[in-house]
């Protein structure tokens, strides 16, 4: 009876504890990845946040505030913008302060306001130099107000906060490519003797190479998608656990967080086994046995 050897399984023991290895190092770098694009939604959600006012007088009447306003929500550097009438502001203080200010002064002390929320990309202070005094060329608005230390605080700091995410950013991205590529030719590096077998009998260096290169890529295409899995099950826990994070954790972010693990693992690891599976093409057979 002749015994004929079981071939090897493509997803075998080996396969599986390099997409697990590998899924753990997208995982980590999906959630940087993660944690920078939502510092910046917090950014421009933060920026966005912080409104100014823009105090009329009273020969500004309604209707021309509402169309100075209309006007005003045409410009590029206002996101949105709400007119609130003398009356308005009235019995608002009146609630707040639980008195009404103008039963002992005998007049509403308050004037009419459009309170103006700004896009992000204006939310600084040389923008809001210049949007002043477009505002101010009208004759009518008396005053503009806008909390400048807080902006200028909230700017510095998130800056501190997108530099050092950044920073992190590129130091992870460097420890994963060497993690994958470790991973990867370790697993080749098994494989070496193979390998010179098929160049004695002469195989070609492309038909060497594509069973490695497609079984890496395989691996590259199950840890991105299991890392992806993972991470959008954090990121759908978060906004569960506080609705409001949807403006932070947006769909745009994690579609672009998923693509981005996702082609990094397919990319990386065919990329390393491609290197890895060139280096012991070149090899003589002598050197396999030093490495």
């Amino acid at each position: 009876m002749i015994m004929t050897k079981k071939p090897n399984s493509f997803f075998n023991m080996q396969f599986i504890t390099s997409s697990i290895s590998t899924t753990l190092v997208l995982l980590l770098l999906g959630m940087v990845v993660f944690f920078v694009l939502s510092a910046n939604n917090l950014s421009n959600y933060v920026r966005e946040n912080i409104g100014f006012t823009v105090l009329v007088s009273d020969d500004m009447k309604e209707p021309e505030a509402l169309k100075f306003q209309k006007a005003l929500n045409e410009k590029a550097y206002v996101k949105e913008s709400a007119y609130i009438s003398k009356e308005q502001a009235l019995k608002e203080q009146t609630e707040a302060m639980g008195t009404d200010p103008a039963e002992f002064l005998g007049y509403n002390p308050f004037t009419a306001s459009i309170e103006i929320k700004l896009n992000a990309e204006y939310a600084n202070s040389d923008s809001i130099v210049w949007i002043e005094k477009e505002i101010l060329a009208n004759k009518k608005v008396m005053e503009v107000n806008y909390p400048q230390d807080l902006l200028d605080s909230v700017n510095q700091n998130l800056q501190k906060v997108s530099l050092f995410l950044l920073g992190l950013a590129g130091l992870l991205t460097l420890i994963s490519f060497a993690l994958i590529n470790n991973t990867i030719r370790l697993a080749i590096y098994s494989k070496r003797f193979l390998i010179h077998t098929m160049k004695l009998v002469g195989a070609s260096w492309g038909f060497i190479r594509r069973p490695f290169l497609l079984r890496n890529m395989w691996i590259g295409i199950l840890a991105g998608l299991l890392a992806d899995a993972i991470l959008m099950a954090m990121a759908s826990m978060l906004v569960k656990y506080e609705p409001e994070l949807i403006e932070i954790v947006t769909p745009q972010t994690m579609l672009i967080v998923m693509t981005s693990v996702f082609v990094f693992g397919l990319a990386i690891t065919s990329f390393c086994a491609y290197i890895s599976i060139n280096k012991y093409l070149r090899m003589k057979a002598s050197a396999l046995y030093y490495i």
